[in-house]
């Protein structure tokens, strides 16, 4: 009888670009729309995705994060985050010398000098999505090719000179200076994409 039904309504997709067409929905409303006709939960919020990936609807939040520190702290912003533990992770595995730990320390060092940076600066310098996945991974590791070199220069003109604590830390402190002005960059972004004031 579903399938009959399905076929009789149109698919999920289809009804619920009908129900858009009527205005804007909040999400829990177009899913329950759809439910109502006799759809899944599963169908129904596949259908708002699939629209969503092809442009055809956009979903936004009923209220966009007006601070900084409120935009920090939504799910949004959960690449800043994971950028934050991978370098703090490995600030903490820099004392390590033995056991299983030390391979840890070995991934997330080399996380840190030949990604990071990279990416930090990729995400400021480029706070919408008009980089692909790819682009912005291949650019990433060219940057923190280009950057840790640099650091290492300045680093060899100082007192401190190239030893390991010296330059793990400048270059975390880089990293950690980047990723927060790309955080900011992304929030001005988000600001003026949602009409925030």
């Amino acid at each position: 009888m579903k399938r009959n039904e399905t076929s009789r309504n149109g698919t999920a997709e289809d009804r619920a670009m009908m129900s858009l067409g009527t205005g804007a929905k909040s999400l829990k409303e177009l899913v329950g729309g759809l439910r109502s006709e006799g759809f899944s939960t599963d169908d129904s919020v596949k259908a708002v995705l699939s629209l969503q990936r092809k442009g055809k609807a956009a979903m936004h939040e009923a209220k966009p994060y007006a601070s900084l520190f409120g935009y920090a702290a939504s799910p949004i912003s959960t690449w800043f985050w994971a950028a934050v533990a991978a370098v703090v992770l490995s600030m903490g595995l820099i004392s390590v010398t033995s056991g299983v730990a030390i391979y840890l320390r070995y991934v997330f060092g080399s996380v840190l000098v030949l990604f990071l940076p990279g990416y930090s600066l990729i995400e400021a310098l480029y706070p919408k999505k008009e980089l692909d996945e790819l682009t912005r991974f291949a650019l990433s590791i060219g940057l923190s090719l280009a950057l840790v070199p640099l650091v290492g220069l300045v680093l060899n003109y100082t007192p401190f000179g190239i030893r390991l604590l010296p330059v793990t830390l400048s270059i975390a402190g880089l990293t950690l200076l980047l990723l927060a002005y790309a955080l900011f960059r992304k929030h001005q972004y988000y600001r003026l994409a949602n009409g925030v004031a």
